[in-house]
């Protein structure tokens, strides 16, 4: 039996937290879906497409990644591809008792979609994309927070040389 993870999240930007996550995930479940939350209630930095489009240059070389994006209830997302497993990242006790909360939602409108929850590596337990895009705004230095083209995408959105 193929099992099929889904890693959702805003990634807006996508940051080296992040990017361990998946990762890690990779070497565990047979193919892992980055799904991309299409949330209403907040102004992203980059739309869809484009954070779509840094993902994938971020897995481009991981045959078993898909990137995609979607819009309403996780659960009938991850039905809908097939998966068994949501992969959340926990950096702190705080992002346990949000996951927690939703982890609880998501079994009682699915009982058999189970949520895999990962540590981040030490080095990332304080990144945020919130935090990445507070030191870019301010023209600070976010190499090692993210990939090299998000950091470029940063720089361009900022219009930081």
């Amino acid at each position: 039996m193929t099992t099929i993870a889904v890693a959702p999240g805003s990634f807006d930007p996508v940051t080296n937290g992040h990017l361990d996550i998946i990762e890690r995930s990779t070497k565990i479940f047979d193919k892992v879906i980055v799904a991309v939350l299409i949330n209403r209630n907040k102004t992203p930095l980059f739309n869809i497409e484009e954070r779509v489009e840094l993902l994938q240059e971020s897995f481009r070389d991981y045959p078993n990644v898909e990137v995609d994006s979607f819009d309403g209830l996780l659960v009938n997302y991850v039905r809908s591809k097939n998966a068994n497993v949501i992969v959340r990242g926990l950096r702190a006790v705080t992002d346990f008792e949000y996951e927690m909360q939703s982890t609880s939602i998501n079994r009682k409108m699915d009982k058999d979609i189970e949520t895999f929850f990962m540590m981040t590596n030490n080095q990332y337990s304080y990144l945020s994309s919130s935090i990445v895009k507070e030191v870019a705004k301010n023209k600070g230095d976010v190499n090692g927070l993210v990939p090299s083209h998000v950091e470029d995408a940063l720089k361009q959105r900022y219009n930081v040389p």
